[in-house]
């Protein structure tokens, strides 16, 4: 079973690990110099782009988690969980 434990750590091990090579490119990039080449430079965004990524991925399926367990919460006490989208109307102006 899949916890919001689980999934705030993973995303955040993500998330870190992009800090960490981000902050590694910049020490070598001040080390090197100019000797620091483009495909390296090419090769460190790369992951870092993976990493984005996988905590994107990550926040999406917590969402997705979430929004489950809402539903099946509602269904539980007999309700129906509204459509994607649905927003119900108000009886005011805005």
């Amino acid at each position: 079973m899949v916890t919001w434990r689980g999934i705030t750590r993973k995303t955040a091990s993500t998330v870190a690990t992009g800090v960490v090579g981000v902050a590694v490119v910049s020490a070598a990039r001040k080390w090197l110099g100019p000797r620091l080449g483009r495909h390296t430079l090419v090769g460190a965004t790369t992951w870092g782009l993976r990493g984005v990524r996988a905590a994107e991925t990550g926040a999406e399926n917590a969402r997705l988690f979430g929004a489950d367990v809402l539903a099946e919460a509602r269904q539980n006490l007999g309700e129906t969980a509204p459509p994607p989208g649905f927003e119900p109307s108000h009886d005011h102006e805005h």
